[in-house]
């Protein structure tokens, strides 16, 4: 998704620009997990980065976990709604089925507001484990500059700003080397 400087929301829709400023410069672009709590850092690295270097365009985009565990989650989702449904109903399900309810489906019964909370919060729990993925990557015109599940940490602001400032100096190094066609 794209990111204008007046808005930084990585839930939005993302906005189409076709305009060529958007085509050339640095393009530095951070694929995080939102469920992780990272959003906060990435807005604060963006502000940071865009008051030092106005000209860096900067992305950011949500780390999607894979498929697989999206569909657990979802199941979970709808699984718990109506596991909490039949808890405060009073249904039992095992009857349906010809089955006896085993004992914390009674126990459930009898505890009616423990049984709600303890389904709520831990299928909660195991929603967000299925899609925290833990990234925080970090590339500079499509070349990996940080990757949080390699390092095992975030960049340090200091970290992101000298990497940032020898890509810059880089450039200028480049940009100063005459180029031959053979």
């Amino acid at each position: 998704m794209l990111r204008s400087e007046a808005s930084a929301n990585l839930g939005s829709v993302p906005s189409k620009r076709l305009k060529m400023q958007y085509a050339t410069g640095l393009l530095l672009k951070f694929q995080i997990c939102v469920s992780r709590g990272y959003r906060r850092v990435f807005e604060e690295y963006m502000r940071v980065i865009s008051q030092r270097y106005p000209d860096i365009r900067i992305e950011g985009e949500n780390d999607l976990p894979q498929p697989i565990h999206r569909h657990i989650a979802s199941f979970l989702s709808v699984f718990k709604l109506v596991l909490i449904g039949l808890i405060i109903v009073g249904k039992d399900p095992f009857a349906f089925f010809g089955m006896q309810a085993p004992s914390i489906w009674q126990w459930g019964q009898e505890n009616k507001v423990y049984a709600y909370m303890m389904v709520f919060f831990l299928s909660n729990m195991i929603e967000n484990q299925c899609m925290s993925t833990g990234a925080f990557e970090i590339t500079l015109n499509d070349v990996h500059v940080w990757s949080k599940l390699e390092s095992g940490h975030l960049p340090s602001m200091q970290q992101l700003v000298q990497i940032l400032d020898n890509e810059m100096k880089l450039n200028v190094h480049m940009d100063s080397i005459p180029h031959h066609r053979s």
